[in-house]
C-alpha cells in the first residue's frame, strides 16, 4: 500500500513539475485548513 502510495505522489509530481518543496506546502496548507474546518464545525 505505501509503495501504491509512493508511486502515486511521484506520478503526479512529473505530471504537474511540482517539486518535494511544493508537495510538502501542499500538504502543509491542507492540513492547516483541514484544522481550521474541524476545529469551526465541532469545537465552536
Amino acid at each position: 500500500m505505501i509503495e501504491y502510495h509512493k508511486g502515486l505522489v511521484e506520478s503526479l509530481k512529473n505530471k504537474t513539475g511540482i517539486s518535494n518543496y511544493g508537495v510538502a506546502w501542499i500538504s502543509f496548507i491542507k492540513g492547516l485548513i483541514l484544522g481550521l474546518l474541524i476545529y469551526h464545525f465541532f469545537i465552536i
